[in-house]
């Protein structure tokens, strides 16, 4: 099945960016931007990502935040978008979490910390467009965090992957953001496989460089390592 019309159709009508600036736990959002969540580099020019191995594939950010959001394990979280996710592609969440000694309101993200809770697959809409879920809102997917994640501080990383002109290399791009969280209520899980950022991602995995008007929706092979559900 081919959607390359289609798909062509979007990349040349859709050119809105985004960011995410307020997470959202069981419904009830941060104060205001940039509260709990690091206020990104493009929280201006709205500018993805496009180079996977950028040091910027870790959080992208401009500042720490000034606070830190308590997570109970299994809540519901999203994030508000500033524009419409109207790219296709898929929406990824990992957690990370902080060293002892260290604090969710300055520690880095750095090393093999990082395991994937959630990520999205592609369907075939009426009009047979290849979609993903929460395209086209103002908000990304909601997520349930595991029930058996340990208490503890993290980092929560949310990021899009828009592949509308993805069949090129160095044109898939990420919008992304990272939030400063404690989990709370926790289990006694093993979260995992690890991933570092940057070094989780290759510009030429099948994810990441990819013409979409090619592949079934079945075949896409979203980037980064399987999902811990706990």
């Amino acid at each position: 099945m081919r959607f390359l019309g289609s798909l062509l159709l979007v990349a040349a009508t859709a050119q809105a960016h985004y960011t995410f600036p307020r997470l959202v736990v069981n419904g009830k959002g941060e104060d205001k931007d940039w509260t709990t969540t690091r206020k990104t580099k493009n929280a201006d020019t709205k500018q993805g990502v496009e180079n996977a191995a950028s040091a910027d594939i870790r959080c992208y950010q401009q500042a720490n935040a000034g606070a830190i959001s308590e997570v109970p394990a299994g809540a519901t979280i999203h994030y508000v978008s500033t524009q419409q996710i109207n790219h296709p592609g898929p929406t990824q969440y990992y957690l990370a979490k902080v060293p002892s000694g260290q604090s969710a309101s300055s520690w880095d993200g750095s090393g093999a910390v990082w395991f994937k809770i959630a990520t999205t697959m592609p369907t075939v809409d009426k009009n047979k467009q290849m979609t993903w879920p929460g395209q086209n809102e103002y908000k990304t997917v909601n997520v349930t965090v595991p029930t058996a994640t340990p208490d503890g501080e993290y980092l929560l990383r949310v990021e899009h992957i828009a592949l509308h002109m993805a069949m090129q290399a160095n044109k898939a791009q990420f919008y992304l953001a990272c939030s400063q969280v404690k989990i709370t209520g926790g289990g006694s899980g093993s979260p995992g496989p690890m991933a570092t950022f940057p070094g989780a991602y290759k510009s030429t995995d099948p994810g990441i460089l990819v013409n979409l008007g090619s592949i079934a929706p079945e075949s896409y092979q979203p980037p980064g390592p399987a999902v811990w559900s706990g």
